[in-house]
């Protein structure tokens, strides 16, 4: 067993905790508020008073915090207890520049940094299931993989740019949460005709769409001269009557996917293939 040092106690670092002390390591912790370590510590985890203190003696150390500016700062409180040699896992969702940025500075300064972000909530982390992604040196991230993989489950290497995993995580998030605001919509739509979500969700039950997500990605990149199968003069009519049927409700993206849909008509590309409006 391993003494790991695990930095932020939200909800994805305490459950990464938990998993850790579930596993019989030596888990040393920090927060910024104390007190929300109190759970943590009554499962036998090492409360520390610093930055510094959590991290001395850890054989690994692990950032689950807010942003970038929380990460340099918690970073520079951590490095005088730091061990040489120790690698720095960062699982927060960041900036792809200021992560390409602090990995070349940490690196030539002789910290071992590995921005890892992750695709999971907290029961994940607690079950250690999910994804987490990870760039830098190949042969580096091949030696630490099985270690992360007992937080994880599946860690999907995605090269050696250091700021890789960082741009694919804004996307994945971008994904979810565009996702989310769209599914709004069309629980408006629903709601306009007298359903509920039980039965909007019946759509779902006899077509999933998910699956088609890498088409419609490969159909945007071709909309310019590819043979249409459906004109966004076509789809920015059903667009209308998809705001129509919301009547009144408050949408979330079909507006602003009407007005991208009428700029592009606006350019001439009316007679396109539909996902032109989305380049």
């Amino acid at each position: 067993m391993a003494i790991v040092a695990v930095l932020g106690a939200g909800l994805l670092g305490t459950g990464f905790m938990e998993n850790l002390l579930a596993q019989g390591h030596t888990v040393r912790v920090w927060n910024r508020t104390a007190s929300k370590l109190d759970g943590v510590a009554a499962k036998g985890a090492v409360v520390a008073s610093s930055p510094a203190d959590a991290v001395t003696g850890a054989e690994r150390v692990h950032l689950v915090l807010a942003e970038d500016t929380a990460v340099d700062t918690v970073i520079a409180a951590l490095r005088s207890g730091l061990g040489a040699n120790v690698p720095v896992f960062d699982h927060s969702t960041n900036r792809p520049d200021k992560v390409a940025a602090r990995f070349t500075t940490l690196r030539g300064e002789g910290v071992r940094y590995l921005h890892c972000p992750v695709f999971m909530g907290p029961s994940n982390a607690r079950a250690g299931t999910g994804l987490m992604l990870c760039a830098g040196p190949a042969a580096e991230v091949e030696a630490l993989t099985p270690v992360l993989a007992t937080m994880t489950g599946k860690v999907w290497f995605c090269g050696e740019a250091p700021d890789r995993a960082a741009v694919y995580k804004l996307m994945g998030n971008a994904t979810l949460i565009a996702l989310t605001g769209l599914m709004g919509d069309v629980l408006s739509i629903g709601a306009e005709a007298g359903m509920d979500a039980a039965a909007v969700n019946e759509l779902y039950a006899n077509f999933n769409p998910g699956g088609m997500i890498p088409v419609v990605a490969q159909r945007i990149v071709r909309s310019e001269t590819a043979d249409p199968s459906f004109t966004l003069e076509m789809a920015r009519k059903d667009v209308r009557l998809m705001i129509e049927a919301a009547g009144e409700r408050e949408l979330n993206v079909l507006p602003g996917v009407a007005a991208a849909m009428d700029r592009a008509i606006d350019d001439g590309k009316g007679l396109k293939d539909y996902a032109v409006f989305a380049r």
